[in-house]
C-alpha cells in the first residue's frame, strides 16, 4: 500500500471521529449544562468513535500496524471504551439519578435508553471474558467476542440514532453507518473460517 493511499485511510478514519466531536462542542444543547453532563455526552460520543476503530484493527485496515501491534491496539482500545461508557454512565448518574435509575432498571419512558444499556453491558461482558479468554479456546472466544461486538455495534449505534441531542444528525449518521459496515465486514470475514476450522478439526 502506498503512502498516499496510507495517508487517506487515517485521514478518513480522523475526520469520521473527530468531525462529529467538533461539530457536537457547537451544538446548543451545551448551553446551560455543567461540566460533569458535558464530560458524559464526550464521552459517549468518543466511545462511538472507538467501536470504528476496533473492527478496522482485527481487520488489518489500518495501515502501518503489523498484526500483532493491531491486535496489541485493539486491546487497549477496549479498556479505553471501558472506561469511556463507565463516564458516561457515572456522569449521567451524578446530574440525574432518577433517569439513571430507570435506565438500568429498563423502566425508562426513553426509546432510546435500554439500547444503551443493553451494549453496556455487553462491553463489561466482553471486557470480563477477555481476562480469561485463553481458558475459553480460542474459538469460543473469537465466536462469543463476534456476537458480543454485533451486540455492542446494533445497542450503540440504535441507541445514538435515537438520540436527539448533542450530536449533530449527519456526522453522527455517517459515523454509525461506517461502524456497522466495518463490523460486518469483520463478521462475514472471519466468521465462514472459523466454522472451516470447526469442521475441519472435527
Amino acid at each position: 500500500m502506498g503512502p498516499a493511499r496510507s495517508a487517506l485511510i487515517w485521514a478518513v478514519l480522523a475526520a469520521a471521529i473527530f468531525v462529529p466531536i467538533l461539530l457536537a462542542a457547537t451544538s446548543p444543547y451545551l448551553q446551560w449544562r455543567d461540566a460533569i453532563y458535558i464530560a458524559a455526552c464526550f464521552a459517549g460520543i468518543i466511545a462511538l468513535g472507538l467501536l470504528l476503530v476496533q473492527p478496522l484493527l482485527i481487520a488489518g485496515l489500518l495501515p502501518g500496524l503489523s498484526a500483532f501491534r493491531a491486535r496489541r491496539v485493539h486491546h487497549w482500545i477496549g479498556g479505553a471504551l471501558v472506561a469511556a461508557i463507565i463516564i458516561h454512565v457515572a456522569g449521567l448518574w451524578v446530574t440525574s439519578p432518577p433517569d439513571m435509575l430507570d435506565a438500568l432498571l429498563f423502566r425508562s419512558p426513553t426509546l432510546f435508553s435500554p439500547f444503551g444499556v443493553v451494549a453496556m453491558w455487553a462491553i463489561f461482558t466482553t471486557a470480563t471474558l477477555a481476562l480469561i479468554r485463553r481458558r475459553l479456546g480460542l474459538q469460543t472466544w473469537r465466536i462469543t467476542h463476534m456476537s458480543l461486538a454485533a451486540v455492542i455495534v446494533i445497542g450503540s449505534v440504535v441507541h445514538g440514532m435515537l438520540i436527539e441531542g448533542t450530536m449533530e444528525t449527519m456526522s453522527k449518521a455517517a459515523l454509525c453507518a461506517l461502524v456497522v459496515a466495518a463490523t460486518i465486514k469483520v463478521i462475514v470475514d472471519l466468521w465462514p473460517r472459523k466454522k472451516r476450522a470447526t469442521t475441519e478439526s472435527s
